[in-house]
């Protein structure tokens, strides 16, 4: 188990964000990696502070999510994916796993994580289902930025409140 103090990762100091990119349904996956990028350059996130990661398929997203969460640099990390029934293995077995990956990670590093790893119930790959998706991801991804932008706002805030805390009193003369 893992035991961290109540402060163990700045997110005050780490000025970083990152997005990684399952590359199954690219096509569709990159449309929540582009609005999220568009919705954060809105709020004022400048460019040159979101590092952009792909990753062959959602499977592989938490441990380099993990690895950029140990880094120290990232105040927050979004991960990008479509987990679709491919008729081979189950693909709930594949989104728990990545889901309770991201959660772990966030909970084991103090890094929020963010998800727009979306599994479809029904996903067929007909233009009716791919129009639909584009659509879809592009909304998913421009909120996956506003959560992140508003949580790293809150644990930045919070942070400050508990330094500001642990200061040491001056007693008045």
């Amino acid at each position: 188990m893992n035991q961290h103090s109540s402060i163990s990762h700045s997110i005050t100091k780490a000025a970083r964000l990152a997005i990684v990119s399952a590359q199954w349904h690219s096509d569709i996956v990159h449309q929540a990696r582009d609005a999220a990028l568009a919705e954060l350059a809105q709020q004022g996130w400048p460019a040159d502070q979101i590092d952009l990661y792909d990753v062959p398929g959602a499977f592989e997203i938490p441990l380099l999510l993990k690895r950029l969460a140990q880094s120290g640099q990232y105040a927050g990390l979004m991960a990008c994916g479509l987990v679709v029934n491919g008729g081979i293995y189950r693909h709930e077995f594949v989104t728990t796993a990545v889901i309770d990956g991201l959660m772990r990670v966030q909970l084991d590093t103090c890094v929020p994580v963010f998800s727009a790893v979306l599994t479809p119930r029904d996903f067929h790959d007909s233009q009716e289902h791919h129009d639909f998706f584009h659509q879809h991801f592009v909304k998913k991804g421009a909120e996956l930025a506003r959560a992140c932008a508003a949580t790293v706002q809150l644990h930045r805030k919070l942070e400050a409140q508990q330094l500001q805390q642990l200061q040491p009193q001056t007693l008045a003369a």
